[in-house]
């Protein structure tokens, strides 16, 4: 894929349908051609590693999830806005993001986008249906994850959107925008986990609603590399970009899965 610049690329994996790198994401992305992505499929850091704890299987467990989820290392606002002007430059003239986040980060992005004339096409909910029990007891238990939607033509994009598609998934009836499901199977964390790993079908539901198979995905915080395995499963081209080596390579085992079960029919 000939997208870069003459900086240095730190290629970790590639085939025909994959690359992954390792580094820093918005360095990587600003040697990256001008509108050479189409969407943007992401879960950036929540900037939640504060030495608290949640409940994982029923045990307590840090919530502290490496520096690079660390708010005491760089400013959230400064951060968010760096990364959204660099995938203003990289997306096409009809590009979308997909964007995760928390009520710890969600509104912050949505300020920004709006701010800076993208146009909200959705705010999806992902509802968890076995969510981390409240340990404190003195608020609701925060079972919810926001997916932002954004154009980044506010006026005068054509984005994609598999419309009849979706409706097709949802017995023929207009898909909404609140989706439920448990969180991340055991399966799926076969090769390794990361803290904050989505469920498969999820990220499989936002290609196939996002792109065609002409796509190209860029994913800048790919983690344990469940957008690539969504795009390799359908037929998609993505690039993912990530820090730890340590997800990197559960993200290599887990597209070169994928690829071996496409192969097996």
């Amino acid at each position: 894929m000939k997208l870069f610049g003459g900086g240095v690329m730190s290629l970790f994996y590639e085939d025909e349908k994959v690359t992954l790198l390792k580094g820093d994401s918005l360095k990587l992305m600003k040697d990256m051609a001008d509108e050479s992505i189409d969407v943007i499929i992401t879960d950036p850091p929540f900037f939640l590693s504060n030495g608290g704890v949640s409940v994982q299987s029923g045990k307590q467990v840090s919530v502290n999830k490496g520096d690079w989820d660390s708010a005491e290392l760089i400013n959230p606002e400064e951060f968010y806005s760096d990364f959204l002007d660099e995938a203003r430059r990289v997306l096409t003239k009809d590009g979308t993001i997909l964007i995760f986040g928390t009520m710890h980060n969600i509104f912050l992005v949505g300020y920004l986008l709006q701010r800076k004339n993208w146009k909200i096409l959705n705010n999806i909910t992902w509802q968890k249906t076995n969510p981390a029990p409240n340990l404190s007891g003195r608020m609701f238990t925060h079972s919810t994850e926001n997916i932002i939607w954004a154009r980044k033509d506010a006026k005068k994009g054509k984005h994609i959107f598999n419309y009849k598609l979706m409706k097709e998934y949802n017995g023929g009836k207009q898909m909404k925008d609140v989706w439920s499901s448990a969180t991340v199977s055991r399966k799926e964390k076969v090769f390794g986990k990361h803290p904050t790993q989505k469920p498969e079908w999820l990220m499989e539901r936002l290609v196939e609603a996002s792109t065609t198979t002409d796509s190209l995905i860029l994913d800048p915080f790919v983690g344990s590399g469940t957008t690539a395995v969504a795009a390799v499963r359908h037929g998609r081209k993505v690039i993912g970009i990530d820090l730890s080596e340590e997800y990197l390579e559960i993200a290599q085992k887990r597209v070169q899965k994928a690829e071996e079960d496409i192969n097996l029919f």
